[in-house]
């Protein structure tokens, strides 16, 4: 992201979000329609995880990601530059009663929708939150994304290189981890269990984690609401028996989770990210 792009949000980010969503999706659209390589990618996506959808039917689908997902980056002007009232009107939280449950560590477990971030920094506003980023190699946009994080609440952020060691002590400390667990990070940390029928490379820190620090597990899922509706983020209650012991088991139960939630907000799935890109030995690529 240049400079350039980065006033642009900024400028756009007085605006109110009665506004800012249908310019989202015209930036959307524009992206479906440049982006190629993201749009196939997309397509791809669908066909393996809706194989029962027509072939239009998908990329209306497909369309309307692309409109999520840059009505959803035009928002992110609120969370680097905006007030922390103005982000408190626009995300509500729901199911409270289930963030801290009895007061034990806690992860929430945040899937990759594109409220993601709005989720994640409204919960730190109420609650100190700790969380993992990807740093980035453009320098300027990284000190713009860590600050946009880290200003409005109170947040501990980690790198993945940063390793396990200080996000089990954070937890211990009694720090709640927004987890993001469904990205596709290779071979050499994953396993493979289906998502959607579909093997898919997932690590399985999740119950690791759980196990290591005693932590509960709490999904927290963001909603992106239609028009200039704003945000939902729900905490969802623990799960009983996690883990269980069987770490294949366990990772298994959560990307079903994931996927029951998928299919109520399809459109609003990370599907432009390679989920499918590692794959079990002998099968081809997925992504030519």
């Amino acid at each position: 992201m240049t400079r350039f792009s980065l006033v642009l949000l900024w400028l756009l980010h007085w605006l109110p979000l009665s506004l800012l969503a249908p310019i989202g999706v015209a930036l959307g659209e524009l992206a479906f329609r440049l982006a190629a390589d993201r749009r196939r990618v997309t397509r791809r996506n669908l066909e393996l995880c809706f194989p029962e959808l027509s072939a239009p039917e998908r990329e209306r689908l497909a369309r309307a990601h692309f409109h999520a997902f840059a009505r959803a980056l035009v928002d992110h002007g609120i969370l680097w530059w905006g007030s922390r009232e103005r982000l408190c009107r626009i995300v509500r939280l729901e199911g409270r009663e289930h963030a801290r449950p009895d007061g034990r560590p806690v992860i929430w477990l945040a899937p990759h929708f594109v409220g993601l971030d709005m989720g994640g920094i409204r919960a730190s506003i109420d609650t100190p939150t700790a969380s993992s980023y990807t740093r980035q190699k453009n320098r300027y946009l990284d000190r713009v994304i860590r600050r946009g994080r880290e200003r409005l609440g109170k947040a501990l952020l980690f790198s993945r290189q940063d390793g396990i060691r200080p996000i089990v002590r954070a937890l211990q400390d009694g720090w709640p981890l927004y987890y993001l667990p469904d990205m596709d990070f290779g071979p050499k940390e994953s396993i493979f269990v289906p998502f959607f029928g579909v093997p898919a490379a997932t690590v399985p820190a999740l119950a690791r984690l759980a196990r290591v620090s005693g932590a509960a597990v709490v999904p927290m899922v963001t909603r992106q609401l239609p028009g200039g509706g704003g945000y939902v983020a729900r905490y969802y209650p623990a799960w009983d028996n996690f883990p269980s012991g069987d770490i294949e088991a366990d990772t298994r139960r959560m990307n079903a989770f994931i996927e029951e939630r998928v299919r109520e907000m399809p459109a609003q799935y990370l599907w432009s990210h390679k989920r499918f890109k590692t794959r079990p030995p002998g099968e081809p690529k997925i992504y030519r």
